[in-house]
Order: C-alpha cells, then structure tokens, then sequence
C-alpha cells in the first residue's frame, strides 16, 4: 500500500541512529525519548548493542570504562543544548562522540543569520571540533549529522510527531504580541496576513524544521505532492514545503504522487474539547496517568500481573505498562481496533483477545457473555501470573487489557459522561438563546469542593459533578461556539451583559479552583501552583482572566474563512441541533463526485509554473490542482487529532471514496484537557528550539 513507505519511514530514520550506538552510553532529550518510544523503544537500542539510555542533562554522565557516546536532540546545537552536551563530556572521558539532531543543518544556517546557500556542512564540522576541545584531545573521533527522528508511528492510520507537539495555531493575542513589535503602518489586521519572516526567530526555526522533516519524507518516498492549507499556521508551513529548496529536483523526477491538506486545528477546537468521542484511547489517554515526560502514552498499573499486595507503597516497585506494543502483532492489532472503533466494539475487541490468549495457553479461563466489566477483564488477566511463559508471549495484550480494565473502574470516568450531557443541552440552548443566556448555565456547576449542594469537603475524586477541569472545557466548548449563538436585540447590552457575566464568571471558578485539595496537571500549569498550599486569590483570579480573554478570541478562528464557517448545525424542527465536525466538511469536499473547488482549501503553490498557471486561470480555462487528484491523500492537523476524529476520517473515506489511501499526521493524539494547556499555557510564538 502507498502509506507503507511513509509507516516505515520513522524506522528506518532511527535505524541510522541504531547504526552508530555500539557499546555507547546514548543521552537523549525526552522528545526524542517518546519518538524512539513508538519506534521500537529501549529494546531497540540496546539490540544495536548500546550499553545504556541515559536522560540528556547536565546532571549524566559517563562512567571510566564508557569511552563512547551518542548524543540524540530535537533542537538546534546552541544555547542550553550545547552547554548541557559540554557539562556531560566534561564529568565523562569521552573518547569518541556522535551527535544527532533532527534540525536540518539549512535551517542551523538561518538560525545564524546566514542567508546564502553554503557547500558542506560547515555549522557541524565546527561543533565537531568544539566536541574534541572539550574531550581534551583533537585526535578523538566527534561526529556530528543531522536525522529526522521526528515521526512516530502510532498506528498504520497515524504518524505523530512529537517533537512538535506544542507546535499550535496562533491565536488573537499572538497577532497582538506580534504587531506590538512592528510599526504602526506595517502591522497585520488578521493573522491570515501575516507571513513567515514576520513571526519570531524561534517560531521560524520550528516551521522550517518540520516543512524540512516533511521534505524528508517525500525524498525516502519518492513523491511528489501537491501542498494544500486550510487556516493561516498551516498556510505558512504549506507554504514553506511548497519552497523548499532541495523540493524542486526531486518534484521533477518522483514517480509517486500525494496530496497534503494541512489544516489548522484552532478552526475546530469544539471537536477537540467535546466528550462525544465515544472511543476507548481518548478514554484511557483522560484518566490514566501520562507516562513520565511523555504526552502520547499513559502508565498502566501491572500489579494485576503479581502476587504483590496492593499498598500506597507498592505502586512504585513495579515499572509501568504502557500503550505503545509496537512488537506483538495481536497487540497491535487490538490497540488499531481499540485507536479507531466505538468503545462498546473496542472493549469486547479486548476481551475476545484476552480469551483467545488465554485459550492458547490453555489456561482454565470462565466464559461469560453480556456487559463486559472491570472485574472480568482482570479475572482474565490474573490467569497469566500462573505462568511466566505465557506472560511473555502475551504481555503487549495483557497490558492493553489492563488499561482498559483500569479505565473502566476509575472514579473520574462518571464525570466523562457529565461533560457529554451537559454538552448537548448547551448545543440545543444555542439554537433558542443569545449567548450571555447560554453561558449562564455554566454558573449552578461552579460548586467549590464542601461547598453548599456538594460533597462534604475534600477531592472531588469519584464524582460525577464536574471538576474545575471540565469546567474550563466546558467554557472552550461554549466559547469556540458563541457566534452560533441568536443574536440579542440590543448587541451593546448584550456586550455590557457578556462582561459582567464574564466577572461572575471568573469569581466563581476561582473559589472553585482555590478550594480545591488536589490540583490536577491542568490546573497545576495554569496557576503554575505544585501545591494546593501555594494557591492564592489573587494569583487563581489573575489565571482566570487570563483565561477569558483568550476564550474571547476563540469564536472568531474561522472568521477569515469562505465557505467553512460553522461547525454547527442547529435544529430544524425534526433533528436537533448538533455538531458537525470540520474534517468531516473538509473530507466532504475533498471527495465531492463534481471535483468542486472550495475556496478554503488553498493550493500552496512552489515555483513560477504553478504561479502562471494560477494567473492565467483568471481569464482561461487551467485546471488548478484538487486534493483529490492523487491516489493518497495526507491530512497533517497542526495541533492535534483526537481518535474519535481518527474514526471518522477511516468511516468516511471508505463511504465517500473507497479505494483511497487516507494517512494522517498531526503534531500529537489529543485527549480533552491538551486543548486548555495549548490554548492558555503553551509559549506558541517563543517553542523550545534551544536558540
């Protein structure tokens, strides 16, 4: 199939790392951790004979009798990054030192202001000499390459890239920050204007490195694409690709051929926020613990798999499971089932596979039909603690199981279906109500912990009401929806209304968040509080406002756009009014019978051939490129996917146009609560690039 060469592309980058790392000490940043994760992960280093994995700070180090080292970063070789590879060669005798890093030496060459094209490698052949001054002798071996370990494989349907995985839209007050630094005469009125050399060095840096990755993957594959954007982020790294400078020969002579559609996920954040996923992954990815540094995988609790007592203590004796079984062909199977089907049909998917494991094994397991619960899925499980052979051979189904299990008795999934009913009434009051009216509702639910009409005092674990969380999701929800809204007779009361709601609003729910004796990760970030001891009024109420005048910005992301407008269908009398998603309307385009061009769906194009052909459309019949034109299509969602987006995508492809090969890529596999951390807590203009 055409999208195997882009699933196996990720291996085969790493296995040019894997070709370096004999009896190597390998310090990695936890991007490139996580990539490795779903690339095979430890095993696979320590299978191409590395002797150990180490984190990437200044704190490692080498032993005496370990003379070599690999380095793997996702940043630029500046800045923190270097100083952190000097501290690590210092503390260490290192005698031989390879460094990759998956930015593109072109785009180390912007990153020091050298704009001309130059021969060699020279930003590298210098690093590697500063790598032998600070191993002590310039007769020891430095290499330094780049490799574009950027993609992780999540599923035959999904590539991640979780070096980007902060990589978000920019929203109203990013244009704000950016105007702020430019004369009056030359600043931006909408952020579709602005272009690439006007956002921050950083922020460049990020865009030509993934435009280059991506490049990367069109050279292995031998493919020519055509480039498409929807939204002013993906506009400019469609855009970028379109130029690429190393694109134009390969576009010449490539005998495959795809079409990618970029699109910003700000255009759709309801979808994102919405609990109507009814999918087992976006489930397990909300209530289970992150693995440590990790977005993409969770920690599964393996006590089920020992005899060892369950106590507060016993926890960390045993190293977690995880989601990525990139190993077992049955494990990978499930977890695709489980990745892309409803969550009735998942879950009976995980206990079909746990009874044929266990019948292989001939372990005297007890069929039972109906509901499939908690108890019977671990009852399944306890079966393989009798035998450590069996336990191997099945360990990748075994902790999928286990997951699931886990996710199905955890005190927070009541509050899942709270959320997704409290959803649908807002999406019916929209239809009858002005906006003020709507988001009043949200106020009865803004009950502190203790409080009048909640639970005696203490965590709102195990509840069905809703949490501070699921309340910030809930105002996302609202807000990303607030132009659906019926208009008020007087549009300035109704502003003067807004504003004092919005006051209410935030006096609420920072009692709420003060009351609260257990912060989780979202709110920890927003307040930047480890500790409930550490929250105050005054530092939970500035966090609020903060937090409303993004949410203000969030109904006017499709503002600019044509045709694709609304991602609300309000009721007609006979149905009620629902949401319809953005990729559903986009697909539908795409795979139109009549090839209908849709103004939103923008053909980045690269070179003067393509310019002409635009211009001269204008008054002669030129056929401009259409996303449908090739037998593989690409979505790539800057900022994320959710799974339940995963399934409608697979569902519609095959009923709109079967025989098409759908990939999508995206930045990360969202849960929920990503969206409240990207949209009011994520540096968008100023990422990570050690610049």
């Amino acid at each position: 199939m055409p999208t195997d060469d882009f699933t196996r592309f990720p291996l085969q980058m790493w296995q040019r790392v894997f070709s370096r790392v004999k009896k190597a000490v390998v310090f990695m940043d936890d991007r490139c951790a996580e990539t490795l994760h779903w690339n095979g992960g430890f095993a696979a280093l320590l299978e191409a004979g590395a002797r150990n994995l180490k984190q990437f700070s200044s704190f490692e180090s080498c032993r005496v009798d370990e003379p070599k080292a690999v380095f793997v970063v996702s940043t630029l070789l500046k800045g923190r990054t270097v100083d952190i590879i000097k501290d690590i060669i210092s503390l260490s005798h290192i005698q031989y030192c390879v460094v990759f890093t998956t930015v593109a030496h072109s785009v180390h060459l912007m990153a020091n202001n050298v704009t001309s094209d130059m021969d060699g490698t020279p930003v590298f052949e210098q690093f590697e000499e500063k790598l032998c001054e600070w191993m002590g002798n310039m007769n020891y071996t430095a290499e330094v390459m780049h490799v574009p370990v950027v993609f992780a494989p999540v599923s035959q349907q999904l590539i991640i890239t979780p070096i980007y995985e902060h990589l978000f839209p920019l929203l109203t007050q990013d244009l704000q920050a950016i105007n702020a630094n430019r004369p009056e005469k030359k600043r931006f009125g909408n952020l579709v204007d602005v272009d690439l050399h006007s956002l921050p060095a950083k922020l460049q840096v990020e865009v030509k490195s993934l435009a280059s990755a991506l490049n990367s993957v069109f050279e292995a594959t031998c493919t020519k694409e055509e480039s498409f954007a929807v939204g002013p982020m993906s506009r400019l790294i469609a855009g970028e690709l379109a130029n690429h400078p190393q694109a134009k020969n390969r576009r010449k002579t490539a005998p495959n051929k795809a079409s990618i559609i970029f699109v910003d996920r700000t255009l759709d954040l309801t979808g994102a926020v919405g609990h109507h996923g009814d999918n087992l992954v976006e489930k397990i990815l909300t209530v289970l613990k992150p693995l440590p540094g990790h977005v993409t995988d969770v920690q599964v609790n393996m006590m089920e798999l020992t005899s060892l007592q369950q106590t507060t203590h016993s926890e960390n004796t045993l190293a977690p499971g995880c989601l990525a079984q990139t190993q077992s062909p049955a494990a990978k199977s499930l977890w695709e089932t489980m990745l892309t089907s409803k969550h009735k049909e998942g879950v009976l998917e995980v206990r079909r596979h746990l009874v044929e494991a266990a019948s292989k094994e001939k372990l005297p397991i007890k069929m039972s039909m109906g509901r499939v619960t908690p108890e019977q899925l671990c009852s399944y499980i306890q079966l393989f603690r009798s035998s450590w052979r069996a336990l191997e051979s099945h360990c990748g189904v075994l902790q999928l199981g286990l997951a699931v299990a886990q996710m199905l008795r955890h005190p927070r999934l009541p509050r899942w279906d709270s959320c997704l009913a409290f959803e649908r009434l807002l999406l019916q009051a929209l239809a009858d109500s002005d906006f003020p009216t709507v988001l009043r509702q949200l106020l009865p639910l803004m009950k502190p912990c203790g409080g009048e009409g909640s639970s005696a005092l203490g965590s709102r674990l195990g509840e069905d009401e809703c949490g501070p969380d699921e309340l910030i999701l809930l105002l996302v929800y609202l807000y990303s929806l607030a132009d659906e809204a019926q208009p008020a007779g007087n549009e300035q009361q109704e502003e003067e209304e807004l504003e004092k709601l919005e006051r209410e609003l935030i006096g609420a729910l920072t009692l709420v968040v003060t009351r609260e004796t257990d912060l989780s990760p979202l709110l920890q970030k927003l307040t930047g509080c480890a500790n409930p001891e550490e929250l105050t009024n005054e530092r939970v109420h500035s966090a609020m406002e903060e937090m409303f005048e993004t949410l203000r910005g969030l109904s006017h992301t499709r503002d600019h756009l044509k045709q694709l407008h609304s991602v609300y269908a309000s009721s007609d009398g006979v149905h009620q009014a629902t949401y319809r998603p953005f990729l559903r309307q986009i697909l539908e385009e795409v795979f139109h019978p009549d090839r209908q061009e849709c103004p939103d769906i923008e053909h980045m194009s690269g070179g003067l051939t393509d310019l002409l052909k635009t211009g001269f459309s204008m008054f002669m019949k030129v056929s401009r490129p259409h996303p449908s034109d090739n037998p593989l299509l690409l979505l790539f969602l800057v900022g994320g996917v959710t799974p339940s987006e995963l399934r409608l995508i697979k569902e519609l492809t095959a009923s709109l146009k079967p025989g098409t090969q759908v990939l999508v890529l995206s930045t990360r596999l969202l849960k929920p609560t990503d969206i409240p951390e990207l949209l009011f807590n994520t540096h968008r203009l100023q990422p990570d690039v050690s610049l």
